[in-house]
């Protein structure tokens, strides 16, 4: 890369953001972010969360990869993150290409350049950052100078739908795989950058885990039905599987967490307590893809959350992971977390709360030094017969005994989720959510002895995802979703005794509907894709910037030439012989595992979870030789400096 290439834009840059919104967060120079010297360093990575600073920012996965990077001698990594449309329009009339927010370096001037995909609403933002980035936005189309464009996160477990635009992928956990792929792009570059683009992505296929789509042909049937995803080249595996970070105490990022100079969506500091999750619910792909289940230890938590303070001076600290309170020492962790802080008032939150895993000691230590908000509950399925389609196996006298224990004990709200759309769901099904919540608000009366109580139902559409039980299940459509919440919203409303207490917060259809279409789309969906972003398609995200009739108008325009629709992807039911988009990159879940899940959901079958029980053969541990990871060690958290005045009357706080 020539030198003059990775100059700062920072000065023309500068001249346009008093004409732009929040122009904070273009500016950087965050308290903890770093900035290494271009010239010392031989491999050069450019990190993006696909969405607005506000959202990205505070985004764990870019944030520990950003800390892990810096820290190796010799490789630097700095942040960018997507423009807003009023500043974009200045960026394209006045030449300012995509930018770091870290010493505001051009993006095509790094070796790679990463994206975090947590959701596959952010794929037009990848499109319009590779466009002002002056990056082809087909990889066939790149030469020696452009970086190597990389998607990683919970969607690039099916990147098909991104393959044209992508050069490389890594699934699963990035902390270990940066570092890997690292020391392969310095070697090549080391040796003159021999063969080009094409050797540097062979020698990092060839490694086996990670996935390089142009290395691979989709043959498809007369119906449109994949036939099957060969490799085009020798040396290029048939599978590529996911990376698996064992010890998480190894991995004790992020040190020095980022803070944000603008609003963000989370203000405080986060530590992953656990990845992986085994409670086995059959919609959920984050629990599937990161199985098995890896605890910290309450040691390395403790430390964690003491630097992370340390260094960012936060007030309130987020306890991370897919179920918080499944830890297996969740109680002392929290009780030994809300003593050592309790004088600087220092809050704890868990992010959502299982109904079983709840008790009122683990909440009022979580809401000892902090404020006493509001509980979330997902029993997500309305009726008993639902929660045994999706595995989640909550009864409602367990829902009704935990809220009434928390109005009991002083909550006044209580935030219930819930999925519409579900396999096999009918209309009763969805009804019977309205009378949990009313359950719900008249035990909340009756141990309060207040009716100053509210309860809010919070609905999202079930998009079927790769990696799941679900994977072959069809989805709901938008117009059959919107009228089932109709009839909800008509119930709760028309209950003059108790409706005005429940609050009903639900989306529409049509957003769920294009998720679908790219959770499980092949190559064929990048046409959509891409004929989206040209007409002005950003932040699909964002209620306000999201156009259904965009997304359905260009795929209309582009689908049919292919033989295929919308619904195809969507609505459709698939069968087992069916070779899915993602067949051929191994999360560890055994297919013939997933399909038999599938059918035990629609026979209303339960099953455990592996952590406390028996193995059920999901294919996970003996195939990465990993198991789950408990952390039981008995141990607790001490105060981290003994006060004077008890150290002479001989205890400790």
């Amino acid at each position: 890369m020539p030198a003059e290439a990775a100059v700062s834009v920072f000065p023309q840059l500068e001249a346009l953001l008093p004409h732009v919104q929040k122009p904070i967060q273009y500016v950087g120079g965050e308290l903890n972010s770093t900035v290494k010297p271009w010239d010392a360093c031989d491999v050069r990575w450019a990190l993006m969360y696909p969405d607005a600073y506000e959202v990205g920012l505070p985004n764990q996965g870019v944030m520990i990869l950003y800390e892990v990077l810096n820290e190796r001698e010799g490789v630097l990594a700095e942040r960018t993150y997507s423009v807003w449309p009023d500043l974009e329009e200045l960026m394209r009339e006045h030449g300012v290409p995509q930018f770091t927010v870290d010493s505001h370096r051009p993006v095509k001037a790094f070796d790679v350049f990463g994206l975090s995909f947590s959701t596959e609403l952010g794929y037009t933002n990848m499109l319009t950052a590779l466009d002002l980035a002056g990056i082809p936005l087909e990889s066939k189309d790149r030469g020696l100078d452009d970086p190597i464009v990389l998607a990683g996160g919970h969607a690039a477990f099916n990147p098909e739908p991104i393959a044209d635009f992508i050069d490389a992928v890594v699934i699963g956990d990035g902390e270990q795989a940066v570092l890997d792929m690292t020391e392969i792009i310095r070697a090549w570059k080391a040796e003159g950058r021999p063969g080009g683009r094409e050797e540097v992505l062979f020698r990092l296929a060839r490694t086996g885990s990670v996935y390089i789509p142009a290395f691979y042909d989709v043959e498809y049937l007369p119906d449109g039905r994949i036939g099957r995803v060969v490799p085009n080249k020798s040396g290029v595996p048939w599978r590529v599987s996911k990376h698996t970070v064992m010890d998480l105490d190894e991995w004790p990022y992020p040190k020095q967490p980022l803070v944000p100079l603008a609003e963000t969506v989370h203000e405080r500091m986060s530590v992953e307590i656990f990845r992986g999750c085994t409670r086995g619910c059959r919609f959920c792909q984050a629990g599937m893809i990161t199985r098995p289940v890896r605890e910290r230890s309450i040691t390395g938590i403790g430390d964690m959350v003491d630097k992370g303070l340390k260094a960012t001076g936060f007030e309130e600290v987020g306890l991370l992971s897919l179920s918080s309170a499944d830890h297996s020492e969740i109680g002392d962790i929290a009780k030994g977390l809300a003593d050592r802080y309790e004088e600087d008032k220092i809050g704890l939150s868990l992010p959502s709360t299982r109904v079983d895993a709840f008790n009122v000691d683990l909440a009022n230590e979580l809401t000892r030094n902090g404020r006493r908000s509001g509980l979330t509950f997902a029993p997500e399925g309305g009726s008993e017969r639902m929660r045994k389609v999706i595995n989640k196996m909550v009864s409602e006298e367990d829902l009704i005994r935990t809220v009434s224990t928390a109005y009991g004990n002083g909550w006044r709200q209580v935030k219930l989720y819930f999925m519409c759309g579900l396999p096999t769901e009918t209309d009763d099904d969805v009804l019977q959510i309205a009378d949990m919540a009313t359950r719900v608000i008249q035990k909340g009366r009756e141990v309060s002895g207040s009716n100053d109580i509210r309860c809010t139902v919070s609905i999202g559409g079930f998009v079927p995802k790769p990696h799941t039980p679900f994977q072959w299940a069809p989805q709901l459509s938008a117009e059959e979703t919107d009228a089932r919440l109709e009839k909800l919203r008509d119930k709760i409303r028309g209950d003059k005794k108790y409706g005005r207490s429940i609050g009903f917060r639900y989306h529409d259809g049509k957003p769920g509907i294009v998720e679908g279409l790219l959770s499980r789309g092949d190559r064929r969906v990048g046409a959509v894709i891409r004929a989206v972003y040209e007409d002005g398609g950003r932040f699909d995200g964002w209620r306000e910037h999201f156009s259904y009739d965009r997304w359905m108008q260009c795929a209309e325009k582009t689908l049919p030439a292919y033989g295929v629709d919308v619904d195809w992807y969507t609505t459709r039911e698939r069968t087992y012989e069916e070779v899915l988009p993602w067949d051929h990159l191994d999360s560890g879940l055994d297919k013939d595992w997933l399909w038999e899940d599938w059918q035990d959901s629609l026979d209303e079958t339960e099953v455990e979870d592996c952590r406390w029980t028996p193995c059920f053969d999901c294919g996970v541990c003996p195939q990465f030789d990993t198991w789950p990871q408990v952390s039981n060690s008995g141990k607790k958290l001490l105060p981290l400096t003994v006060k004077k005045d008890a150290a002479t009357s001989g205890h400790t706080h």
